[in-house]
């Protein structure tokens, strides 16, 4: 199929875009790398009288340390975030996730901030935003403001960015010393979307006990998830000492919307979501214990 008519835009700035977005209100939206949307659009899922490409903006591409964060600029390529050697060692779960996301094609064109602000729960981007509290920067034309993560998914593909808004970076801050990462995640074949999966970020204090942990799940309710009730049973205990079951099933135990499709019902995807959390709780402990032995 083909999309229905639309008239294109392409603003020379960020606050052009914003401008446009206020002047055409729900008519309108912005298109980033176009790798959720056009789909949709050629789909007839989705319809607007307005797009608005920003994907030519240098002011919103780009990588750059700042202040125990790293910012990326939102139309900054999933394929860049990926090579990136800087975000591989600063945010080592950004790397990670980006050969999970659709194939070669898609991350050269999709965009980071495209990814996050399409909301998709089974987006690994957005997962890894929420886990790590990242700050999301939009502009308006009434200014600028910062949107932490744990407010920004509102919805299925729902965010909380206003109808005159662009999202134009996303800062992510760095865990420093004895820490573990990982990603896990089932799709029924590479590329596809995730029927369930989760990422983990773990840190270790000097007598080898957990003093941070954040565990994002993808594919497990109408938003990304986080799940704090498993990040808080095992603060400050002995990495030794937990049940990587145990952590999977209390991530994944208090989910009341878990979706059901053709992929598969809700309790299947509940016990693939609490494995993928045991394993991932498994390689990201395994990972600290390395970096203090390391140490």
């Amino acid at each position: 199929m083909k999309s229905a008519p639309f008239d294109y835009h392409r603003p020379d700035c960020a606050a052009g875009a914003a401008q446009m977005l206020a002047e055409y209100g729900d008519e309108a939206k912005i298109l980033a790398g176009g790798q959720s949307l056009v789909p949709m659009l050629a789909l007839r899922l989705a319809f607007f009288d307005h797009l608005i490409d920003i994907s030519r903006l240098d002011e919103l591409k780009g990588i750059e340390r700042q202040d125990g964060a790293v910012r990326i600029g939102a139309t900054t390529t999933d394929a860049t975030v990926g090579a990136d050697d800087g975000v591989a060692a600063a945010v080592p779960l950004l790397r990670r996730v980006t050969p999970y996301i659709g194939h070669f094609q898609i991350r050269s064109r999709g965009t980071l901030g495209g990814s996050i602000a399409h909301a998709d729960p089974a987006g690994e981007y957005p997962a890894v935003a929420l886990a790590l509290d990242v700050e999301m920067e939009a502009l308006s034309p009434r200014g600028r403001r910062q949107i932490p993560a744990g407010d920004f998914f509102t919805g299925l593909w729902e965010t909380a960015l206003e109808p005159d808004e662009v999202l134009t970076g996303v800062r992510f801050p760095v865990w420093t010393g004895r820490c573990g990462f990982a990603v896990q995640e089932f799709a029924r074949r590479h590329g596809d979307f995730a029927i369930a999966g989760a990422v983990m970020a773990v840190a270790l204090d000097d007598d080898a006990r957990v003093s941070r942990c954040a565990i994002g799940l993808l594919g497990l309710g109408s938003t990304p998830r986080r799940a704090p009730e498993a990040e808080v049973a095992v603060i400050g205990r002995a990495a030794p000492e937990v049940d990587a079951d145990e952590i999977g099933n209390i991530a994944t135990a208090g989910l009341q919307d878990i979706p059901a499709d053709l992929q598969g019902s809700a309790s299947y995807r509940r016990k693939v979501g609490a494995a993928l959390v045991s394993r991932a709780w498994a390689e990201a402990i395994a990972e600290a214990g390395r970096e203090a032995i390391n140490a």
